[in-house]
């Protein structure tokens, strides 16, 4: 599986954006996906997922109730909805595949991941 991200860019606190990614390859309807974020010098950082058995969404404290993860399996690709962002939302964003463990927050159970999309929350 080969996974695509996009819709990085420069935005205002307070702003909206949405990330998409793409998968290619074969299909991601029964596999978990998550995003995740890195600043530099730092690891990559849970965002959310969505765990493929039951589609509930976890969220980071830092995001819940700001971010929305979705998916559309018939077009195999996942969503990643901002508002109100800060600019501590600044980072380096990923989407991840996982096949076969089940999902989940730890980064390292993500087998397929995408290339990062830029986002900077800045006046």
């Amino acid at each position: 599986v080969q996974l695509q991200a996009s819709g990085g860019g420069l935005v205002q606190p307070g702003g909206s954006l949405r990330l998409s990614c793409t998968a290619s390859g074969g299909t991601i309807s029964r596999s978990s996906v998550a995003w995740f974020r890195q600043t530099p010098g730092n690891e990559r950082r849970f965002v959310a997922a969505v765990r493929w058995r039951n589609s509930i969404a976890d969220y980071a404290d830092s995001v819940k109730g700001r971010f929305t993860l979705s998916r559309d399996n018939a077009k195999n690709m996942v969503y990643l909805q901002m508002d109100n962002l800060k600019p501590e939302d600044t980072a380096l964003y990923y989407c991840a595949v996982d096949d076969r463990y089940g999902g989940g927050s730890a980064w390292g159970i993500y087998a397929y991941w995408g290339q990062g999309t830029l986002v900077t929350v800045s006046s």
